[in-house]
């Protein structure tokens, strides 16, 4: 067996320094990296700095992506009905019960309670999640309203008392719109 990487063997500190550091350079670099992470009293190659940082950088580029796909089938497609974290709930569900099978795992070694609790912790992070999204978008639309009622209020302000426009036909308006 291989022995472990010295990336791997680095104090908890240095090594959120090091991911940090190959995220910030770019995952290049590695000859100064090495040098940098002597300093600080490591001795780990540029190679093994390379072996580690090059999958860090594929899952940081799929997580990218993912992210990115996420957020455009959101805007394509807003979910306020949380249809999607539905999907993702019965998804999972199905996979674990997939998983379950396909391993032949006898079912006298399986903590059925646990399933079931994970099951619901799923669950119950796609109702917070869909509290969240309906929360924050009644938020925005009342943020929203709120500006919108201001600006009437202001340009009503600025309406000159001309052309049959008096202060108490304001007044009048005011009350109609809420903004008095």
């Amino acid at each position: 067996m291989a022995p472990r990487s010295k990336v791997h063997s680095l104090p908890p500190e240095l090594k959120e320094w090091l991911d940090a550091e190959l995220v910030k350079r770019g995952f290049g670099d590695y000859v100064q990296l090495a040098a940098d992470l002597k300093a600080r009293g490591a001795d780990v190659s540029k190679s093994a700095l390379q072996r580690y940082g090059s999958p860090f950088e594929q899952r940081m580029a799929q997580l990218k992506m993912a992210s990115e796909q996420a957020r455009a089938l959101v805007d394509a497609a807003p979910d306020d009905e949380d249809k999607l974290g539905s999907a993702v709930v019965r998804m999972t569900q199905e996979k674990i019960f997939t998983l379950l099978m396909d391993l032949e795992i006898d079912a006298k070694d399986v903590d059925v309670n646990k399933l079931f609790k994970n099951a619901a912790e799923i669950g119950k992070a796609s109702v917070t999640h869909k509290r969240f999204s309906m929360e924050a978008r009644a938020a925005a639309k009342e943020e929203a309203r709120r500006e919108l009622l201001e600006e009437q209020r202001a340009k009503l302000a600025a309406m000159p008392n001309k052309g049959g426009v008096t202060a108490a036909t304001k007044s009048e308006i005011r009350k109609a719109l809420g903004i008095e």
